[in-house]
C-alpha cells in the first residue's frame, strides 16, 4: 500500500495537519492501534534513533516495511542518527517504504543526505534541535518539503514545551516565506500548547499521547482541525 505520488501536494492546506507518532502507539498491538486511529491520520511519523545522536533507541526498517503493508497514508521517517550511519539509514528506510525522510540540520552531511533522499524519489526534510538557531535551516531551504522544529530536548518523551518553541516557529515561517514547505512542530504537544503552536505558524503537529490516549478521538481531531493560524 502506498499513497498517491501527489500526496504532498494533496495535503489539506486549510487546516492544521496531524502526524501520528508511532512511538506513542500500543507497540504490542501496533497493527490494531494503527487501524483504530487511521481515519484521523494525515501522516504517520516514525522516529528513528541510534542511541548516540539521540539518547533513545527507536524503530527499524523492517517495522516500517510492515507498517507500509497496512496503510496507504504517507510515512514520515525522522532520522536521529550519527553521521557514520546516516547514509545507510536513508537507504534502508527508503527501501522499507518511507514517503518522506527528514535528517537533522546538525548532521555534517545533511545537504548530501537531502540529495540522497531525493535520489530515491522521496520528499526530503530538515529537523532542528530546540537549541539550534532557526537560521541553520537557511542553507537547505530550497531543497526541502518539510521543516520540523523540535520543541523539547531530542529523544526524551513527556517534556514540557520549551519557551522558545513558538518564537522559533514564527521565525521559521518568515524564513520559508511563500515556498511550498510544510512547517512542523514536534515535541511538547499538549492540549494547552497546540493552539499556541498553530498561532505561531505550525502547519502540522506530531501527535503522540494527545491522539492515542484521547478519550474521544473524533472530537479531539475536530478541535485540532478547527484551530486557526494567526494572520
Amino acid at each position: 500500500m502506498k499513497p498517491s505520488s501527489a500526496w504532498l501536494a494533496a495535503l489539506p492546506k486549510h487546516r492544521l495537519l496531524a502526524e501520528y507518532s508511532l512511538w506513542s502507539a500500543d507497540l504490542v498491538r501496533l497493527a490494531d492501534d494503527m487501524a483504530r486511529v487511521e481515519p484521523h491520520v494525515d501522516i504517520w511519523h516514525v522516529d528513528v534513533a541510534d542511541g548516540h545522536f539521540s539518547p533513545a533507541f527507536l524503530f527499524f526498517p523492517d517495522l516500517v516495511a510492515a507498517c507500509r503493508k497496512r496503510t496507504a497514508k504517507p510515512i514520515h521517517v525522522h532520522l536521529m542518527c550519527a553521521d557514520a550511519i546516516l547514509a545507510s539509514q536513508v537507504d534502508q528506510f527508503a527501501e522499507s517504504g518511507a514517503d518522506l525522510i527528514s535528517v537533522h540540520g546538525e548532521n555534517a552531511d545533511a545537504r548530501a543526505m537531502l540529495a540522497r533522499i531525493k535520489g530515491h524519489g522521496l520528499a526530503a526534510g530538515i529537523v532542528l534541535k530546540v537549541e539550534t538557531p532557526v537560521a541553520a535551516a537557511a542553507p537547505f531551504i530550497e531543497d526541502i518539503a518539510f521543516l520540523t522544529l523540535l520543541g523539547t530536548r531530542i529523544g526524551v518523551k513527556g517534556q514540557g514545551l520549551d519557551p522558545t518553541a513558538c518564537p522559533r516557529l514564527t521565525e521559521a515561517r518568515a524564513l520559508i516565506g511563500a515556498r511550498a514547505i510544510t512547517l512542523a512542530a514536534d515535541g511538547g504537544i499538549r492540549e494547552n500548547t497546540v493552539p499556541l503552536l498553530r498561532s505561531a505558524g505550525a502547519q502540522t503537529i506530531v501527535m503522540g499521547s494527545l491522539a492515542f490516549n484521547a478519550p474521544d478521538l473524533p472530537a479531539r481531531m475536530a478541535w485540532v482541525h478547527g484551530l486557526s493560524r494567526a494572520g
